[in-house]
């Protein structure tokens, strides 16, 4: 039975969002939240009833913590006290560059027409932390 998941990919400007299935082992971007807006968080998780949370850890090249990576591990302390789910963390290291190939790619190749907007580089590394999360969870 597929199991639907939402992704987090935490900053603290935006956060970007994502929701995946266990099934197809794949996840689409969704609009990203200006910070910790918990009234769309709650929307979010009463709208898709997610099984699980992951959250993306902003971690250095060699694995080390970065200030920020405190931050993401608060934030999901958060996500698993207000909203009672399991809440899982992920290395995120090379997301966000993963989506600026993404978007680039979208764009070049005209599938995407509209310029690139703050919240769509954190929605993709969302997309692109969840994807691999449900991928190594097999």
């Amino acid at each position: 039975m597929s199991e639907v998941y939402l992704g987090f990919d935490f900053g603290q400007k935006r956060i970007g969002v994502a929701l995946g299935d266990s099934l197809t082992r794949s996840a689409r971007p969704l609009p990203s939240l200006a910070g910790a807006d918990w009234t769309a968080i709650e929307k979010l998780v009463a709208e898709w009833r997610p099984a699980a949370l992951v959250v993306g850890l902003p971690l250095d090249e060699d694995g080390s913590e970065q200030e920020i990576t405190s931050a993401a591990r608060r934030f999901a302390g958060q996500l698993r006290h207000r909203l009672k789910l399991p809440v899982h963390e992920a290395d995120e290291r090379y997301s966000s560059r993963a989506a600026d190939d993404v978007l680039r790619e979208a764009r070049s190749s005209g599938r995407m027409t509209r310029r690139v907007r703050k919240g769509d580089r954190d929605a993709q590394a969302a997309r692109i932390i969840l994807e691999q999360w449900l991928t190594e969870k097999g």
